[in-house]
């Protein structure tokens, strides 16, 4: 019996049977070791974690002359990148692609929530991409940075964050709130490779630097992760089954962790030698196309881990899952004259033996 919940002076004791009582639903969800309070706490440090993450990327990348001139070289470097250059030249038709992608991608989000009668979950999903987007498009505004000018003395405009990685990376974390439970990891999987194409396009057609990669990835990722704190805090997840012998989210799941791991180690390995670049001009072209694939790499390691970290957040956690059903049953309803496999309205039977301290 639960230390909440004690008998009256004239009743007696019995042990409480799973499922007797509908209202340990509504204490338990805000109990201090609920499941509903444990997946509220690791998603909410979870989104702190990413903004402070994007707070040093900031300040690391935009604020610093070194983080300037390394996302300078890097974005310079793509031209002296023969690999890049080849693709880019070969396929020009990828740039009408990747926006067709995007389009394609925001419709088989609400597609998908709408066919599966997911009404307030696809509005909760296409909400969290619209706050993203409108944040990338403040920072892009307002964030203080250096003004930076071209070579015909007009002014940059900023490209940090990437609005297309934050749109393709929120409809792949957004697909996680309306897919079902166990297909869950291969579809996310799935669309955040994607994303992590789209990025890496960005990079090397020379439309932003890595940081701005790198930065909508943090975005997104406290974004959804603070949704998934709201969610947590209504009381809209459940515990999920535990995964069968055959994982089916591993055909995607393994590419990605292998994505994230080579590109940010080998990004971070690189590092320290592309920070050492000279203040001025002229660039060796080997140290820029060095600086591109640097940039690069931890671009895609970035991306790739912000949609591992989701998942991993919500690993055994449900979504959708319906609460289960309490019952009422034991001596009290027996002799209440209440019939054993009848459901009742309230927590109380008739004779009143129970109260609530």
């Amino acid at each position: 019996m639960a230390s909440y919940d004690r008998p009256r002076a004239s009743g007696s004791p019995r042990p409480r049977q799973a499922g007797d009582t509908w209202w340990y639903a509504a204490v338990a969800g805000e109990a201090a070791g609920s499941f509903s309070t444990r997946v509220r706490t690791r998603t909410r440090r979870g989104c702190l974690g990413a903004v402070l993450l994007l707070t040093v990327v900031y300040a690391g990348l935009v604020l610093t002359a070194t983080g300037r001139r390394w996302g300078d070289a890097a974005m310079t470097g793509r031209r002296a990148d023969a690999a890049a250059v080849t693709v880019l030249r070969e396929h020009p038709s990828l740039a009408g692609l990747t926006t067709l992608s995007l389009v394609l991608g925001c419709v088989l989000l609400v597609a998908v929530g709408l066919i599966r009668k997911r009404y307030v979950v696809t509005g909760m999903a296409a909400g969290g991409i619209v706050t993203a987007l409108a944040l990338t498009g403040l920072l892009q505004r307002y964030a203080p940075r250096p003004r930076l000018v071209d070579t015909g003395g007009a002014l940059v405009s900023s490209g940090f964050p990437s609005v297309q990685t934050t749109l393709a990376l929120g409809v792949a974390l957004g697909l996680a709130l309306v897919v079902p439970y166990r297909p869950r990891g291969l579809v996310v999987g799935a669309a955040t490779l994607w994303a992590v194409g789209v990025g890496a396009y960005t990079v090397a057609a020379g439309q932003h630097r890595p940081g701005d990669v790198i930065a909508a990835a943090l975005l997104v990722l406290a974004v959804f992760c603070g949704l998934l704190a709201v969610l947590a805090r209504k009381g809209k997840v459940r515990p999920g089954a535990r995964p069968g012998p055959a994982l089916p989210g591993l055909p995607a799941t393994v590419p990605l962790a292998l994505v994230a791991v080579t590109g940010l180690g080998a990004g971070l390995w690189l590092l320290g030698d592309t920070l050492a670049l000279p203040a001025a001009a002229p660039y060796d072209p080997a140290e820029l196309r060095l600086a591109h694939r640097c940039g690069q790499a931890l671009a895609a390691g970035v991306v790739a881990a912000a949609g591992l970290i989701l998942l991993g957040l919500l690993r055994r956690v449900d979504l959708e899952a319906a609460p289960a059903p309490y019952r009422l049953g034991g001596p009290f309803v027996e002799a209440a004259g209440v019939p054993r496999d009848t459901e009742l309205v309230g927590p109380f039977t008739e004779d009143l033996d129970h109260e609530i301290s």
